[in-house]
């Protein structure tokens, strides 16, 4: 397993498909299936390259399998700290470790950015991921955020991580 920092040779369309392939399998069930089956391919392509973003990239095989994307917060009641933007994995690798890899090159990153304060946002009935984080030592703040995706109003709630 390699991870490493997104490379302008890295295809888009690959990454994007972890994020396509990793939503219809952690959001079945919370976000609405119609939605769900109607990402189109590359849907996530455009928007790997933000200005202010850091995007890792998990490489098994010669396969990108995993990606995660952080930067300084976006939003302004939090702009001392860093913020882990998303953190995807294909299913098949998930429990492996590449996540929690992942996650921990990140962070290093956002420390050596100068944050010792990190927070991510997670949708509320996403149950999985909510105990990978707090297994990381992030604890869910009273923040929320409603969205609305796919039709369905969803509430995302904060999780913070300090030193």
């Amino acid at each position: 397993m390699e991870i490493r920092p997104i490379r302008p040779e890295d295809s888009r369309m690959e990454i994007s498909a972890v994020y396509e392939t990793s939503w219809r399998s952690a959001y079945r069930g919370i976000v609405p299936q119609a939605y769900l089956d109607a990402i189109p391919k590359g849907h996530w392509a455009p928007h790997l390259d933000q200005p202010g973003w850091h995007t890792l990239v998990c490489i098994e095989d010669g396969r990108i399998i995993g990606t995660t994307s952080f930067c300084r917060s976006r939003f302004p009641q939090f702009a001392s700290s860093g913020e882990i933007i998303s953190l995807y994995l294909l299913p098949e690798y998930m429990g492996r470790g590449c996540g929690k890899a992942l996650y921990e090159t990140a962070l290093r990153a956002l420390r050596q950015m100068g944050f010792s304060d990190v927070f991510l946002w997670v949708l509320e009935e996403n149950r999985r991921a909510r105990s990978f984080y707090e297994k990381l030592g992030f604890v869910c703040t009273a923040d929320f955020l409603n969205d609305q995706i796919g039709g369905k109003t969803l509430r995302e709630v904060r999780y913070s991580k300090e030193g």
